[in-house]
């Protein structure tokens, strides 16, 4: 059997290739904005503010919350999310982290 090509990375590139995957699309931007500016958000009203369809508003849900950065709370018949702070806060790391690794010395590919 073949390995897989995340089991060649390490434990820390693959979950910040996951958390990035939540900032991999538009409207998964939008709506993560949205919910930051609102505090909370009902999926409805993303609907509305997206102008786009309820499936496809429930897919970049379903994704935003498989990774952990959002988190929900289902009270039928509506479902309010808000921002995983635990999560968030990992992504700010690990995001600052990787990024604050390069420092411009001299300039490349001149």
């Amino acid at each position: 059997m073949g390995v897989t090509k995340t089991e060649i990375f390490t434990e820390q590139q693959n979950r910040i290739a996951d958390l990035a995957k939540a900032f991999s699309h538009p409207a998964r931007v939008a709506i993560l904005q949205l919910i930051v500016e609102r505090k909370a958000c009902i999926c409805g009203d993303l609907v509305e503010e997206l102008e786009l369809a309820q499936a496809t508003v429930s897919q970049h849900l379903k994704e935003l919350k498989r990774i952990g950065i959002i988190q929900g709370e289902i009270n039928p018949p509506r479902v309010c999310y808000c921002i995983n702070p635990v999560v968030w806060q990992e992504a700010q790391e690990s995001f600052g982290t990787l990024l604050n690794t390069f420092v411009l010395t001299t300039a490349c590919c001149n």
